[in-house]
């Protein structure tokens, strides 16, 4: 046995014992680190060399920003709209770098370690609910925008809760890391707000609005949709409110790596050109999807359509 062979089997041994799976292909295990040998080959090289060398590529997802990116019946499977474009990119670098037989690693991620494990080359690829904004341009590149978003509030039906005007004494939860975040803790004085609440993820925000800790959840109206989909009684909350900000969705990749950017944005594109993205679309936000089979009915916006158009990586 090589060293090098000798080393890989150690580290999937020590995997193996803490309950990992990040030997194992196309598996998602609850990992964020990458080894000592990835980082500083995601920085010494591009992507796609650090790909070629290591015969694997590692996916960041998301466990609960439903329907881009979450996990439902199975723990070590991610699903969603944007990890069906991922995936769109894992068969363009196969081509791209003929290997058809490229394992596939999965990085879980959150919103408030998405960026620094994508740019330290953690993960090589990040497709979520990853806004696209100028003060994150300083740290990673994004590809082809996919999704145009509002941030609303969702509320239940009786809460008397209509628009960001009726937080006045009231307590607002969002999600830590986010544009929602950052937007509200900017104006909460103004809007005179109880009190924000910052919940770790999308799941745990909502459970606050539900056992409630919280009058109203804001973030992204789509995000919004997918976590009332999960409620026991979807039929108790809406959502509402005009939205103050608008973003774009794309995926997230190391900055300055130009060739694999191109192969990223190359992919999606391809995707949207031969009109496939339509079916992708109508399987994730007008069709039941799981867990509960619930069809979130959010039609495809113009901005979008736009968007799918005429492809770009702005951040408007």
């Amino acid at each position: 046995m090589t060293h090098k062979r000798a080393m890989a089997s150690l580290f999937c041994a020590s995997a193996l014992m803490i309950g990992l799976s990040a030997c194992s292909d196309n598996k998602a295990p609850a990992t964020e680190k990458a080894s000592g040998s990835e980082a500083a080959a995601a920085s010494d090289s591009g992507t796609l060399d650090k790909i070629k060398k290591s015969g694997t590529i590692v996916l960041g997802y998301r466990d609960s920003s439903i329907p881009f990116s979450y996990i439902s019946d199975d723990p070590n499977q991610p699903v969603g709209y944007a990890h069906d474009l991922q995936l769109k990119v894992v068969e363009a670098v196969k081509k791209q770098l003929n290997m058809p037989d490229l394992k596939v690693r999965y990085n879980l991620v959150t919103s408030q370690n998405r960026i620094p494990l994508v740019s330290n080359g953690t993960v090589d690829l990040e497709c979520g609910s990853t806004t696209n904004n100028k003060e994150r341009q300083q740290q990673v590149a994004f590809s082809t925008g996919y999704f145009e978003v509002g941030s609303r509030l969702l509320t239940a039906k009786d809460s008397g809760i209509k628009d960001f005007a009726d937080l006045k004494g009231k307590k607002l939860v969002t999600t830590a890391g986010t544009t929602s975040e950052r937007y509200i803790r900017q104006h909460e004085k103004e809007l005179g707000i109880g009190e924000v609440i910052s919940a770790k993820d999308h799941a745990e925000s909502f459970l606050m609005l539900q056992n409630g800790r919280a009058a109203a959840f804001m973030m992204d109206d789509i995000l919004l949709a997918g976590e009332k989909s999960k409620a026991k009684d979807p039929n108790h909350w809406e959502i509402v409110g005009t939205a103050p900000i608008h973003e774009i969705y794309g995926c997230m990749m190391r900055k300055g790596d130009t060739g694999f950017k191109q192969v990223v944005d190359n992919a999606i594109k391809a995707t949207y050109s031969s009109g496939e993205i339509n079916q992708m679309y109508k399987k994730w936000f007008q069709s039941p999807i799981p867990p509960k089979n619930i069809n979130l009915n959010f039609e495809m916006s113009d901005q979008l359509k736009a968007l799918i158009s005429n492809p770009h990586d702005r951040d408007e």
